[in-house]
């Protein structure tokens, strides 16, 4: 279960009560206005993020192999476009789940992501064969 989704909203509620107890409505225009610079922030750097990938291509990286050695089990699919700034080239059809994103760098190297509910469940990284001569 994402408590995420708990905490959050149940922490905004009693901030708002216990600012209602010390100061009244003045305590709940401190309340109103911490939730929204709260808001505003995450907004701000969810933005910030989709500017940077939206200027590369979609679906390339810099190094397959360091993308493969950073990511862990868990993160969001923000995280790693911010990780890559790039967007992932979607496999999989859209909104259909699990969703799998391929992000590949000059080598032709690429690191395939498994995402279920927007985490990062499973991630392959495949190499080329070289060819000697």
């Amino acid at each position: 279960m994402n408590f995420n989704k708990i905490i959050a909203p149940l922490a905004i509620v009693v901030f708002t009560i216990g600012a209602w107890q010390a100061f009244e409505w003045a305590g709940i225009a401190l309340a109103a206005g911490g939730v929204v610079m709260w808001i505003l922030l995450h907004f701000t750097r969810l933005l910030t993020i989709l500017k940077k990938a939206a200027d590369s291509p979609i679906g390339h990286v810099a190094s397959a192999v360091m993308l493969n050695a950073k990511l862990q089990k868990g993160v969001t699919l923000m995280h790693v476009i911010a990780m890559t700034r790039s967007l992932g080239q979607l496999l999989t059809e859209k909104d259909a789940q699990p969703e799998i994103y391929r992000w590949t760098d000059t080598s032709q190297s690429h690191v395939t992501c498994t995402f279920v509910g927007g985490k990062l469940i499973e991630w392959a990284l495949e190499r080329p064969e070289q060819v000697n001569p």
